[in-house]
């Protein structure tokens, strides 16, 4: 669905931090699916090692956390056709809360499909304004051609860790990029490059199971260290895996250990995905978003993505399985851009954050657009 040129722009001043931003805001952003405002910077508020993350109140969940009723006025971003990377598609962002703002690093695509990684923030945790250039970009060759996808990122020391997806067309490798004030990132390469994954194809049944060599993907990172004095890590996209380590940056994956979560829902028998990165809850143990897709079977239409949450305990089961998830869905396709996009009936989560008294969760629609739901805090 391509956008259709139709802007006109106007210039405003922002106060970020303690700098005076020049923007652009674009109003009238046509595109198939309706009219959207675009607000662009030139430059980005200022992020550093000093920075303050989370709210001063922030209060940690109990599992299950629910109740996530999407935002009325959804999609909160759209693709932008005065910014070629993000032109065609805009979805699956990761989210963080720096300075009292929500930070989001989204992913976009051009007509061609190449996929790069971009930075917007939020005062309300609805409207934001994006930076006009991409901050992560397909540089390596098992990047090329498709790009930089899907990024879920942590702050760990003043330090923010973010896994991504490399796919060059073929192979999809998990990544690994850092950054003081996440608009300079540097790269560090595939962190899995031998794991091997089995994906069941299940629209294929004389084909079931198929090995992936060298794929990996989905990695979501707990953002304090464990007793055992490592950092865990669940990646994966046919079942969850478990993977360590003991800088953030070096993974190791124990291969003689069963997958960390099996299938159980029917939503989820097709494929699994880590959503956001785990969040640590009120009574110690974790709780975590992910994503499923479904075969079809339980009244769930097949390929549909929808979101779960489960509850896990890296202490006492750091290689699983969870100790509990929900047997249906948080969030499932419900609207005309979730059900018809450029992958039909899609909420794919990436981002979890707690922000103005709600929880924050913010989702792809339909591979296209990005949308958020929230819930009201625990009492």
């Amino acid at each position: 669905m391509a956008p259709i040129r139709n802007m006109k722009f106007l210039s405003a001043l922002l106060l970020g931090g303690s700098e005076i931003i020049a923007a652009q805001i674009t109003n009238s952003n046509a595109t198939a699916n309706g009219t959207y405002h675009v607000y662009s910077s030139n430059s980005v508020p200022r992020v550093t090692t000093n920075s303050t993350e989370n709210e001063a109140n922030y209060t940690a969940p109990y599992f299950p956390l629910l109740g996530f009723e999407e935002y009325a006025q959804n999609p909160i971003l759209a693709p932008n056709p005065a910014n070629n990377w993000e032109s065609a598609y805009l979805y699956n962002p990761s989210a963080i809360v720096i300075d009292d703002k929500v930070w989001l690093l989204y992913r976009a695509q051009n007509s061609s499909k190449t996929s790069t990684i971009g930075l917007a923030w939020s005062t309300d945790g609805y409207n934001f304004t994006r930076y006009n250039k991409p901050v992560v970009t397909p540089t390596e060759s098992y990047e090329i051609p498709g790009g930089c996808e899907d990024p879920r990122v942590i702050r760990v020391n003043g330090t923010f860790y973010m896994t991504y997806t490399a796919y060059d067309g073929k192979t999809a490798r998990l990544c690994m990029a850092t950054s003081a004030n996440l608009m300079d990132w540097t790269k560090h390469g595939p962190i899995l490059p031998n794991t091997t994954d089995v994906v069941w194809n299940w629209q294929d049944p004389l084909n079931s199971w198929v090995p992936r060599q060298g794929w990996s993907k989905s990695g979501a990172i707990l953002n304090e260290r464990q007793p055992d004095g490592t950092y865990h890590m669940h990646f994966g996209d046919s079942f969850l895996y478990f993977a360590n380590s003991t800088d953030l940056i070096h993974w190791n994956v124990t291969y003689n250990q069963p997958v960390w979560a099996p299938k159980l829902n029917v939503w989820e028998q097709g494929l699994m995905e880590s959503a956001a990165p785990p969040v640590k809850t009120r009574d110690g143990k974790w709780l975590k978003i992910y994503n499923g897709v479904a075969t079809g079977q339980g009244g769930y239409k097949a390929t549909q993505y929808s979101t779960g949450e489960m509850l896990i305990d890296p202490v006492n089961s750091p290689f699983g399985p969870p100790l509990a998830r929900l047997e249906t869905p948080l969030l499932q396709p419900t609207n005309v851009r979730e059900i018809n996009g450029q992958v039909d009936n899609v909420v794919f989560s990436e981002g979890l954050v707690q922000f103005r008294g709600k929880w924050f969760l913010y989702f792809g629609e339909g591979d296209a657009f990005l949308g958020v739901a929230t819930t009201p805090l625990q009492p």
